[in-house]
């Protein structure tokens, strides 16, 4: 039998009454209590580069007992050739013994290939620190609502936030939660509700000097409304799920699909979805695969982000245009590997200045550690593990942080700090720039 939930207006807020009982508070969730750094203004999302943070890999041997989560095809199978999803390879140049896990792979020198877990607080603070050095404003901390019935699956993402958490005050960085809605069945965006009175009464993200605040409240971004992909849950559903957060204090943005203005392309054909998006602060349509090169780019910024933009400034809500580096998912669906061309950063950069021409004023790159499909920005390596019929994507020689000084010379662009141009600085200069 479906459980049914009501909101019920009470003295300390919007509560959501339902059969069934309280999810478990979770330890490494109560209120931070560490050192803070000074750094970006939270206060707003505005004039900020924000980046998706995935922090699903988990290695065997890391502690949370989830095997190679998101390395591995199988994750209770050794993580080598013939059992891989990624098309990237992380540069763990400077780790420590304790952030590092060998892998079945070699590296040309017949060393073992290793990688990193998301379970671990060294790697998720580097990580943050890497966003501070290079100029990333922060990160949108990814939290999928399937799967947090299991009892590994939710320590893992609350340890993960957690460190993201600690990340983002001791590198003076902001942070928000993003619930993805991908996998949901119906009547199960409840479980949405559920955590998130969880997470407030435990984290108590309004109290928070380094959680994002926009438009005065915290800030909850929710992945996946409108989308035409036979998702189960409904978009009534989607509806009282944002009404519950607003009702509960929160600002509210929406990860919605790339035709939801016209209702075509990627869009559910329904004329209740406007409505819906009007209920929230920000829509951030999401852009990877839409387009393949930066005249393209260039093209939807001019067709689709301003008209977009247009159409939420006489509505009063704000914009947050999605740019991403490239795509590749090669060993995670067989496709061809560099499906979407980096262009050594040129297919970003265009992003950048696409967005700034269409008078966008936030942007959101997908994503910082997304090696899956081949769209992360942090450091990667140019000469991966090779040979064994297994095919890896590099970084074209360039040095591992150069998409991290990419994204920070974005921002820069973003806040006016540095001119609006085609080609960012020093890049025609490059040897073997196209």
């Amino acid at each position: 039998m479906k459980k049914k939930f009501l909101f019920i207006l009470a003295a300390g807020g919007w509560l959501c009454a339902h059969a069934g009982a309280a999810l478990p508070a979770s330890p490494v969730l109560a209120p931070y209590t560490g050192p803070r750094a000074r750094g970006v203004d939270a206060s707003t999302l505005s004039n900020k580069v924000m980046c998706g943070y995935q922090g699903w890999f988990n290695c065997e041997g890391d502690g949370a007992n989830l095997g190679w989560t998101h390395w591995a095809r199988h994750r209770g199978k050794p993580f080598g050739p013939g059992n891989v999803t990624v098309d990237l390879w992380p540069d763990l140049t400077g780790f420590g013994p304790g952030e590092r896990f060998a892998t079945g792979f070699k590296l040309s020198d017949g060393r073992p290939a290793e990688v990193f877990s998301s379970f671990k607080r060294e790697t998720v603070l580097r990580h943050f620190d890497w966003m501070r050095e290079y100029g990333l404003d922060g990160a949108f901390v990814q939290r999928f609502a399937s799967g947090l019935g299991n009892p590994a699956v939710r320590n893992h993402r609350d340890t993960v936030l957690a460190h993201c958490r600690e990340g983002a005050h001791r590198s003076g960085r902001a942070y928000a939660v993003m619930y993805d809605l991908s996998g949901l069945g119906a009547g199960q965006i409840e479980r949405v509700v559920e955590d998130w009175r969880l997470l407030r009464s435990q984290m108590r993200p309004g109290e928070d000097a380094a959680y994002l605040k926009h438009r005065g409240r915290p800030l909850v971004a929710v992945w996946g409304v409108g989308f035409n992909d036979n998702r189960k849950y409904t978009l009534a559903e989607c509806r009282q799920l944002v009404e519950f957060l607003k009702a509960d204090g929160c600002s509210v943005m929406l990860g919605v699909p790339t035709g939801w203005r016209e209702l075509n392309r990627d869009a559910l054909p329904d004329a209740a979805l406007p409505a819906v998006l009007q209920l929230a602060d920000v829509l951030s349509p999401w852009t990877v695969g839409r387009y393949r090169t930066p005249k393209e780019a260039a093209r939807h910024g001019e067709r689709t982000w301003q008209p977009d933009l247009a159409w939420c400034r006489e509505r009063r809500l704000d914009y947050l245009p999605v740019v991403f580096p490239g795509f590749s998912w090669h060993n995670l669906h067989g496709g061809p590997l560099d499906q979407i061309p980096r262009l050594q950063g040129q297919f970003l950069w265009s992003q950048f200045a696409a967005a700034q021409r269409a008078g966008a004023r936030m942007i959101y790159v997908a994503m910082f550690d997304e090696v899956d499909e081949g769209t992360a920005i942090f450091k990667c390596v140019s000469e991966p593990p090779a040979g064994e019929g297994v095919k890896f994507l590099g970084y074209e020689g360039l040095p591992s942080d150069h998409y991290l000084r990419l994204t920070g010379l974005g921002a820069k662009m973003l806040r006016g700090e540095i001119p609006l141009a085609d080609t960012p600085p020093g890049m025609a200069e490059r040897p073997g720039h196209r």
